[in-house]
């Protein structure tokens, strides 16, 4: 796990060490020692802590002028025992809604598992933004999490499933990876950057 870094490809534009609305404004990384672990298995350092036991987070892009993020994910989603949605949304999603981020793109190809509890931070979070058109989307989920998230039905909240699987997103820049995504939720298209 401690070879698998978030993706950087956009850091030229886009970097939330340098942003000063973001949580992550100016942390320091070390390179020459990991310490961040899943379990006892250790990660790369660039991904960033947002207060759960079992999963981590890299914010790489940010565009507040038209309202929307896109994160990456890695680790285990495990609401039953640590409630990770409570710490993503409090320690770092109310954050983006407060300075305007109502849409959010969310990459999970590195969650290895999702084990479900209460879907009531996600029912709050779609609460947060949808007067603004908001929405939740995740990427590329895992079948084991896909069909767990199916169980606790969370597509009353978020946007996921086979249509926003197996999306080649990494070649492109950040605004049309986006809006492919943005036409996805709203219908205007089938099947995105095959």
């Amino acid at each position: 796990m401690q070879d698998i870094a978030p993706f950087f490809r956009w850091l030229d534009y886009y970097n939330p060490v340098e942003d000063k609305l973001s949580p992550f404004y100016k942390t320091e990384y070390n390179t020459q020692q990991y310490s961040k672990t899943i379990y006892n298995y250790y990660i790369h350092p660039y991904w960033d802590d947002f207060g759960s036991a079992t999963m981590y987070v890299k914010v790489l892009w940010c565009d507040y002028e038209n309202g929307f993020a896109m994160l990456e994910l890695i680790g285990e989603w495990n609401d039953a025992l640590y409630n990770d949605i409570m710490y993503l949304k409090t320690n770092l999603i109310d954050l983006m809604v407060k300075n305007g981020i109502y849409r959010y793109v969310i990459f999970c190809e590195n969650v290895l598992n999702y084990h479900g509890d209460d879907d009531s931070y996600y029912e709050e979070w779609l609460d947060d933004i949808k007067e603004d058109s908001g929405w939740i989307a995740l990427v590329n989920t895992q079948l084991q999490v896909d069909n767990e998230m199916k169980r606790y039905h969370l597509d009353n909240y978020i946007n996921y499933g086979d249509d926003y699987c197996d999306i080649n997103w990494r070649p492109y820049p950040a605004e049309k990876v986006f809006d492919a995504i943005n036409a996805l939720v709203n219908g205007q298209v089938k099947r995105i950057l095959d």
